[in-house]
């Protein structure tokens, strides 16, 4: 029901820049916004791209342990067991992301790409896409 008032939506905006007291923003300082906003956003791809690459090495080598020691020793019921034992032990301490559903990920990314060069010049590819 309408009660006479209106509601304003509050918005955010992400490029709000410096402006003077007339409203208009300096030419010299929305120059400078910019410049210092690019810096930013370069900075924080970098950061991305290299973090993404850690955590691909890091998958992979989690998942070429328990395939080596595990999986692949003849010991495939058990090692199922263990996989999921790992699964609930590193997610109390690590999160979400190290439950036995993401390991077992893991474990397939070591299969298919079982030498660690490839790995190596996959993350480089995906690097120089970013």
């Amino acid at each position: 029901m309408f009660n006479g008032t209106k509601k304003m939506k509050k918005t955010k905006n992400k490029s709000k820049a410096l402006t003077t007291s007339a409203g208009k923003e300096p030419a010299k300082t929305g120059a400078l916004f910019k410049d210092v906003r690019s810096m930013i956003e370069e900075a924080r791809l970098a950061v991305a791209v290299t973090v993404n690459a850690g955590l691909t090495m890091l998958y992979w080598k989690v998942g070429k342990r328990i395939y080596q020691e595990i999986l692949q020793r003849d010991r495939a019921e058990y090692g199922a067991q263990i996989v999921s034992s790992l699964g609930r032990q590193l997610s109390i301490e690590y999160g979400n992301g190290f439950a036995e559903k993401n390991l077992r990920r893991m474990i397939q990314f070591a299969e298919i790409y079982h030498d660690e060069k490839i790995v190596v010049s996959l993350i480089r590819q995906l690097r120089s896409i970013a």
